[in-house]
């Protein structure tokens, strides 16, 4: 694969024009290394201490995803096998690998994922506009990575062994942070970002030779000797050049007024690397001379954006880390050590608050401690009240946003209130958790980490191996502004318990109140065991980005109405045993990509009642009783998900690895109306075909042509793949992974084949490629479909059998054309894809909100018009 054309579709991350910048104007920044020899000089250096090098996985899925076909759904057996080979690499140098995924999107940076999922959609418009132009997969200089890549990369890696962690945030900042605490050999990924944290050195995965291991090193002092910088300005640097959290426009006449006054303009640089000349110079040779003097907004033209500028800078601090640009008022921070305060409104508890002095400075800052972390929050302080404000801090980032008004803005105050009393106190901590968690040691710290149990092998892992920060986080706050300081690198790092989450989670406001269910949830969000639970049942916001599906075709739904009941009864098992009312009050925000959605606001989708046979089960039920009978429950809840209880039987009936892939189908073909009997026969036939074929055979498939049809199916299955895992999680794990796992059910170029011969009419022999032994299972796993299906009145016919008179979607004879839901899911109503059961009004588009209110929004057992979910 050509590296060049990697680092050319790689999207733009970190500091704007950076890369660029040291591409072309700053190319000795890179040094070529050899990680053999880094490894040796590591062990030499640090004897007993294995390598590490700490993955940015988000940033590498574009390199690790070599295989040719990337349209017809994933080549996941290929994909698989690169990633084995990847691992393998660096484990034949000694090289510990740990890798890290994006957990969830921080809403300082939702603007910016928007802006790129809307920059893919029209990307994927093109791709699509050439499959019908050209009737061939597009070149590389348009790939974009299949569906579900990241969700299935995680479960891959610990298949292979791997440490894999997934981030309560972004992972970068995370990434950074181990790094640094972690005395790791680098980091991995590509991201320019990493260029300005102070951390341990950043190789380029887009330059990784994996048969050499041989990559670039951009070394961040070298920058700063050529821009005449320090290390601690680079977060000032990438924040006036705009990042995730400042915009790129923000600072724009502020960095062309650094180039009109910049004197050693190149004429043989582009713009973009001048202008980062120009406002380096400025650092250097302006500000540089009224630092500690004067505050930022003073020197630079803030304004309104002061907060969040100072939020950008704040938030490349690791722990222990301060910035010289933060300005300090005398006696306007104090920071307190000896003295012992109590902040906390529950009258059981004993913990007091820390108060600690520094030695240097003499000041003091009243700090709020968490029982667990032992890191002070700094409390921001008014000068002209003398009153001490408290920061509150938020438990997933480990952010301390100082509490306090803005004059200017006259802002309120955000605190906690106690319901008994009315009386307005600081954010409190819950005594800590009594229950015993077994234990293990960490060989190089000593430290006790609790242990978890992996689902499918039930074999223990430690929920963090890394030493305990110990260090206060003196970051010096201004009380003029709100700024949040990163507080430790990873939320699993804690100093007893690190899963003893009570006065973490007691200090957010979560759909889920119950600590011991967010506390389980959590490790399994960590450990990168479950997929969107946490993110339900602790905000009750979450989001899917891009999937390969063409808005032109309007017989096919996008995935996210599809897949969208299942959502909502999943979100009635996590929410329904906190709420009476659950349908009429409570909504989760869902920003899901998908033709039409401009992505302004979230859909506020409602959870959907769900029968289970025997009543619904609670998760602490579902999730912590490990009696043998629990395991039928935690499949019944599963099946109530896909409203496919009553198929149960046939279900279990079915072999390992395509039960799960049979429960998919049933559930595609009552939900989508224009699924046909060849799509079944496709599906069905490639799963079989793929038992027996090998990496290598599947790689030398060749395809007549590239069907779009195709192509949209190819990524509708594997999103099933991916909701099956949200539910599968979500019910306390009856099924192995291993049973959804792509690479064991789905091969999108042999689904391409074997959807363009059904498409000709090949006989089932045929698709089955003449291995009569196949055959019986074929028909097996079809008559299951079929039967589940004709209980929800769904008859799949052939192709032949459509009526003639549809207009731009398929109808079924002797259809209305619309189905019913009902609000229980019973057996025997249809539920197609038009119905997607109780959905906010608010939270629809413009054009669907009179159709929604004209109904009364009827909750539960909606009829919906025959285009009310098409493309808009």
């Amino acid at each position: 694969m050509d590296r060049q054309m990697i680092l050319f579709q790689s999207p733009v991350m970190g500091v704007r024009g950076l890369q660029g910048f040291v591409g072309s104007t700053c190319p000795h920044i890179c040094t070529v290394v050899n990680f053999r020899e880094l490894a040796e000089h590591h062990r030499s250096r640090y004897p007993g201490c294995t390598p590490t090098v700490v993955v940015d996985a988000m940033c590498c899925l574009r390199y690790w995803y070599t295989p040719e076909s990337w349209v017809c759904g994933g080549q996941w057996r290929e994909y698989f096998s690169a990633l084995r080979d990847f691992v393998d690499s660096f484990a034949s140098v000694g090289i510990k690998l740990v890798f890290f995924f994006d957990g969830m999107v921080e809403q300082g940076k939702r603007n910016e994922w928007v802006k790129r999922r809307l920059k893919n959609n029209r990307e994927i418009s093109r791709i699509f506009h050439y499959i019908r132009s050209h009737r061939e997969q597009p070149g590389r200089n348009m790939f974009f990575i299949p569906s579900g890549l990241a969700i299935f990369t995680r479960f891959a890696l610990k298949t292979l062994g791997q440490e894999t962690l997934c981030s309560l945030k972004e992972a970068d900042y995370e990434v950074a942070s181990y790094g640094l605490q972690y005395n790791c050999l680098g980091i991995l990924g590509e991201d320019t970002d990493y260029l300005i944290y102070d951390t341990c050195p950043y190789f380029s995965i887009s330059e990784l030779c994996l048969e050499s291991l041989e990559t670039i090193m951009l070394c961040r002092e070298k920058l700063c000797e050529s821009l005449g910088l320090r290390v601690a300005d680079l977060p000032l640097l990438a924040c006036l050049l705009g990042n995730d959290i400042i915009p790129e426009g923000m600072f724009e006449s502020f960095r062309f007024k650094c180039l009109s006054s910049y004197t050693s303009v190149k004429e043989n640089f582009d713009k973009k690397g001048n202008i980062i000349l120009a406002v380096s110079d400025h650092i250097s040779k302006v500000l540089h001379l009224h630092q500690g003097e004067k505050k930022l907004e003073e020197m630079l033209p803030l304004g309104p954006n002061r907060a969040l500028f100072y939020k950008g800078v704040a938030s490349y601090l690791l722990p222990g880390q301060s910035s010289p640009w933060f300005f300090q008022k005398p006696k306007s921070l104090i920071m307190l050590d000896k003295q012992v305060i109590s902040m906390s409104s529950d009258p059981e508890s004993k913990q007091g608050v820390p108060i600690c002095t520094e030695p240097e400075s003499k000041q003091g800052v009243p700090i709020c401690t968490e029982p667990e972390s032992k890191q002070g929050v700094p409390i921001c302080t008014e000068p002209e009240s003398k009153q001490g404000v408290p920061i509150c801090t938020e438990p997933e980032s480990k952010q301390g946003v100082p509490i306090c008004t803005e004059p200017e803005s006259k802002q309120g105050v955000p605190i906690c209130i106690v319901p008994e009393s009315k009386q307005e106190v600081p954010m409190c901590v819950e005594p800590e958790s009594k229950q015993e968690v077994p234990m293990c040691a960490e060989p190089k710290s000593k430290q006790e980490v609790p242990m978890c149990a992996e689902p499918e092998s039930k074999q223990e892992v430690p929920t963090c191996a890394r030493p305990e920060i110990k260090q206060q986080l003196p970051v010096e706050t201004d009380s003029d502004f709100n700024l949040e300081v990163p507080m430790y690198a990873h939320p699993k790092i804690k100093e007893d318990n690190p899963v003893d989450m009570d006065s973490e989670i007691k200090q957010q406001v979560t759909l889920v109140s119950d600590p011991e269910i967010l506390k389980v949830a959590r490790m399994h969000h960590i450990q990168a065991e479950s997929y969107l639970v946490y993110s339900i049942v602790s905000s009750g916001e979450i989001e899917c980005s891009n999937t390969l599906e063409d808005e032109l075709d309007q017989a096919l739904p996008s995935q996210a109405f599809v897949y969208r009941p299942v959502r909502q009864r999943v979100y009635t098992l996590l929410l329904g045993s906190c709420r009476d009312d659950i349908s009429a009050s409570l909504a989760v925000k869902e920003w899901f990509v998908y033709p039409g959605n401009p992505l302004r606001h979230p859909d506020l989708v409602r959870p959907l009642p769900m029968i289970i046979p025997g009543g619904t089960p609670s998760l602490k039920s579902l999730w912590l009783n490990q009696e043998p009978a629990v395991q039928a429950r935690r499949l019944d809840a599963l099946l109530a998900c896909f409203n496919l209880s009553s198929s149960r039987d046939e279900l279990l009936a079915v072999e390992s690895p395509l039960r799960a892939l049979c429960c998919l189908l049933i559930y595609l073909f009552v939900q989508v109306d224009t699924l046909c009997l060849e799509d079944l026969h496709a599906f069905v036939a490639q799963a079989l075909c793929l038992q027996g074929k090998s990496t290598a055979q599947l790689v030398d498939l060749q395809l007549e042509y590239i069907s779009p049809r195709a192509v949209q199916l190819g990524s509708l299955l594997v999103r099933g793949l991916t909701t099956l895992a949200l539910v599968n999680s979500a019910c306390g794990f009856p099924w192995k992974t291993s049973e959804f796992m792509p690479w064991n059910v789905f091969d999108g170029k042999l689904f391409h084949l074997k959807y363009l011969q059904s498409e000709k009419g090949y006989s089932v022999e045929a698709l089955l490629e003449q291995n009569r032994s196949w055959l019986t299972r074929f028909h097996n796993l079809k008559a299951v479909v079929c039967k589940a299906c004709m209980k929800e009145n769904r008859r799949i016919v052939g192709r032949g059998h459509w009526s003639s008179h549809h207009t731009g979607r398929w109808g079924r004879q002797g259809s209305s054309s619309h189905r019913t839901s009902s609000a229980c899911g019973h057996s025997g109503q249809g539920q197609p894809w038009r119905d997607q059961g109780p959905v906010a009004p608010e939270s629809c588009p413009a054009r669907l909100r009179h159709l929604v209110a004209a109904r009364g929004a009827t909750e539960g057992s909606r009829t919906h018009d025959h285009d009310q979910w098409r493309r808009y």
